[in-house]
């Protein structure tokens, strides 16, 4: 049985542990691209944490003491912390996963109609619920980060993306269902409803599946631009 302080980290271990493993494989030996996956990870890390720490220090959310270790940095649990590797990193194996099944890039056709529709929406919710923070920040920052990607950068890997976030969207929605109280006396992350829109997916603000989308993106869109430079590198010598 694990001690309750440790299930924010057993869960970010789980989270992890099995597409690592995964990546080990030899049919697609993802772990070899580590030199993109890490700043991939730890660059976008960094803009979220301290987008964390922010709204921790409002009581936008915070963490219940019952279930993580009691060490922090700054005012984040350190398995706080390790969540935006984790999770970043699994979804990163993910999408090579999804690309390695689906050779043929299934909705290039579809990519911007469905960028349109997620800018259309969020520029509906976010100016509308304006003054509640997380609701608002979370939309404004998706808006911004797919009208760059979709319409300056015009990349060609954002259809594959909108694929892998549909098969990513089930675990991570595990995951944040377990962190927001399913299956345990009380939620490890608690929320402020009056800074969201007060809808839940069980237990889980609907807000957390775009701000999720958000992360990925830019995990993503630095993962695939990361290597872009390398093969133009690669070509140039």
């Amino acid at each position: 049985m694990i001690p309750e302080k440790y299930y924010y980290a057993a869960i970010d271990f789980l989270t992890i542990i099995f597409p690592l493993v995964f990546s080990f494989l030899p049919i697609n030996p993802v772990y070899k691209k580590w030199k993109f996956i890490l700043p991939s990870v730890l660059l976008p890390g960094v803009l979220f944490l301290a987008w964390d720490a922010w709204f921790t220090s409002m009581g936008v959310w915070g963490f219940n003491p019952r279930y993580v270790s009691g060490i922090y940095l700054f005012n984040l649990p350190i398995e706080e912390v390790f969540f935006f590797v984790c999770i970043p990193g699994a979804c990163i194996f993910t999408y090579e996963a999804v690309n390695y099944f689906f050779k043929k890039d299934v909705l290039p056709f579809y990519q911007r109609y469905i960028s349109g529709f997620v800018i259309a929406l969020c520029i509906v919710v976010a100016s509308i619920n304006y003054d509640k923070a997380y609701t608002a920040l979370t939309f404004i920052g998706l808006l911004v980060a797919i009208n760059l990607i979709q319409w300056v950068w015009k990349p060609k890997f954002l259809g594959r993306f909108y694929l892998s976030y549909a098969f990513i969207i089930i675990p991570f929605l595990i995951v944040n269902g377990i962190l927001t109280g399913s299956g345990l006396d009380e939620p490890i992350v608690w929320y402020d409803n009056n800074e969201n829109l007060g809808i839940r997916i069980a237990t889980i603000p609907v807000e957390d599946v775009f701000y999720g989308m958000l992360l990925i993106l830019l995990n993503i869109s630095l993962y695939e631009f990361l290597q872009k430079k390398n093969r133009q590198h690669s070509k140039i010598e």
